[in-house]
């Protein structure tokens, strides 16, 4: 029997080279906000349907700074995705959390500044709870998976992002953990945002390459080092992914559920038509709800 879920996956291209994957094809998706990073790869496994996308598309050629967010989450919302699932690559913060070790993050500090990150814009208000910026239930579910991989996993820590796409400087570095981060990346934010204004249960698997520069015993991060890591926890990675597959939970249960029910402030009556065609695909039901209030009987 065929799962109602549907896995969405932002990550590397090699996450999708999972055993057993069936009924593979690529699917290219049109946005209001423009085309997501590359073709969505979409299959089945274990009759539930997976989808991924490459973040910095194929050949990693869009940096973090341009990646366009809305695109990537709008399109993973309109393939009907139910759970979402991020995979970073990150720097540690923390010694002991090493080079090589999976982290399921359950907080972000954002410092990102040239990035869109909400769908709420051009005459619509909407301001959603984000106090805490991940599924739960969903982040249960992808550490106990990850471990099945075999690999050092820690449940919780803080992600900070940044802009890059340049590392960090050790003076950085060193703040971010006096400031109790856990590790450092480039990617999650806007995204967790994003899907959480989507209504989309959101998880983070960050891959800790190196740590960072605040390390004095380790030589400064470099593309070759997080590289050489990285590929050797991809393999992890994707066994992770394909163990979740048979754990997600009830997404009703998230709190992305209905996330938007209370968050859009603007009079309905003040809504300009182009702005509410371009996030019907969104907060159709809720101005369709709206509607139906004010017209009842007092």
């Amino acid at each position: 029997m065929s799962s109602p879920n549907v896995l969405a996956v932002l990550g590397g291209s090699g996450l999708y080279e999972i055993d057993g994957l069936a009924d593979v094809e690529r699917i290219d998706v049109d946005t209001p906000f423009g085309p997501p990073s590359d073709a969505i790869v979409c299959g089945s496994l274990g009759g539930t349907r997976l989808v991924f996308l490459p973040r910095h598309g194929r050949g990693h050629r869009i940096p973090p700074h341009q990646i366009d967010y809305r695109a990537n989450i709008c399109a993973l919302k309109k393939l009907g995705a139910t759970h979402v699932v991020g995979v970073s690559a990150v720097g540690s913060l923390r010694e002991d959390i090493a080079p090589g070790d999976f982290v399921v993050v359950d907080q972000f500090v954002d410092l990102t500044r040239r990035r869109r990150s909400t769908f709420f814009e051009d005459g619509i208000v909407g301001h959603v709870a984000f106090g805490d910026p991940v599924c739960r239930h969903l982040s249960e579910a992808l550490a106990d998976a990850a471990r099945r991989s075999g690999k050092k996993v820690h449940a919780g820590g803080t992600y900070v992002c940044i802009d890059g796409p340049q590392f960090s400087t050790r003076a950085e570095s060193l703040l971010y953990r006096s400031w109790g981060m856990s590790v450092i990346g480039m990617t999650a934010m806007p995204e967790a945002k994003l899907a959480r204004e989507a209504e989309l249960p959101y998880a983070l698997l960050a891959l800790a390459t190196d740590y960072d520069c605040w390390h004095v015993s380790e030589d400064q991060v470099t593309v070759d080092a997080v590289i050489a890591v990285l590929n050797s926890n991809v393999a992890a990675a994707r066994h992770t992914l394909a163990a979740l597959v048979g754990m997600l939970p009830d997404p009703s249960k998230s709190v992305a559920n209905g996330a938007l029910r209370a968050a859009i402030m603007t009079d309905r009556t003040q809504i300009q038509n182009g702005a509410q065609s371009k996030l019907d695909w969104l907060i159709a039901r809720y101005v369709s709800e709206l509607d139906e209030s004010r017209s009842a009987p007092r």
